[in-house]
């Protein structure tokens, strides 16, 4: 009885911590990966409006949000927006690599990779996301993603999460400074995560990312963001 009392305890205590962030420092922290297909690190990346990530994540916008919760719960005081990520900075494949990439695809009969990476990084705090977007460019290839963004946030801690979704796959990266207790934003990051967990496989990605330039989204009712 005490054996198996134990076994209980440690379960449940490997549970628990499986389930928090695990940070470690910049310099340790996994970073993309490309397998043998070196020529992806040429591919480039651009950081998102806000917009698009929710577009990219299936989620409402904030106004939308605001107006349905309105309606369905017949509030006359204003309510905060919700799924607004004021924190996160997200980075999505430009019109070249998406193209690159179909390319790269037909050129090796089916044998080059046709698969898109999607980073997120969700700070602990607005003030420590606006430090890093005014160093950080507006778009990188994916082969420096590593050293420049991830490595070279000196001073920063990092948990890595990695999701397979059809043709992209999802980098979340939780970024905190070192000495830092628990994650501020960790509601931000949980809400990103089941999102992406809840997306289905991407079988064509060229229409669903292909609007570097686009100012405006429409979010037609009833659409899946996710084919």
């Amino acid at each position: 009885m005490e054996e198996k009392e134990k076994k209980k305890q440690k379960q449940k205590h490997s549970n628990k911590s499986s389930s928090e962030p695990a940070f470690k420092p910049s310099s340790d922290v996994k970073g993309l990966r490309f397998g043998g297909q070196f020529i992806v690190k040429s591919f480039t990346v651009r950081r998102a409006s806000p917009l698009e990530l929710l577009r990219l994540l299936a989620l409402p916008p904030p106004n939308q949000y605001y107006q349905n919760h309105q309606r369905n719960h017949n509030h006359s005081k204003p309510i905060s927006t919700s799924h607004s990520f004021p924190s996160t900075t997200a980075f999505l494949p430009t019109n070249f690599t998406i193209l690159a990439h179909h390319a790269w695809h037909t050129l090796t009969l089916g044998l080059g990779t046709k698969k898109s990476k999607v980073i997120v990084f969700v700070f602990e705090s607005v003030s420590l996301k606006s430090g890093v977007d005014r160093i950080w460019p507006p778009e990188i290839p994916l082969g420096e993603v590593n050293r420049k963004l991830i490595r070279g946030l000196a001073g920063c801690e990092m948990a890595r999460f990695k999701f397979r979704k059809g043709c992209i796959t999802f980098y979340v990266y939780a970024v905190r400074q070192v000495g830092s207790t628990g994650f501020s934003c960790a509601d931000d990051l949980r809400t990103i995560i089941e999102a992406v967990v809840a997306l289905q496989d991407f079988l064509d990605h060229t229409a669903m990312l292909a609007l570097p330039k686009q100012r405006s989204i429409n979010y037609p009712p009833q659409v899946a963001m996710a084919h």
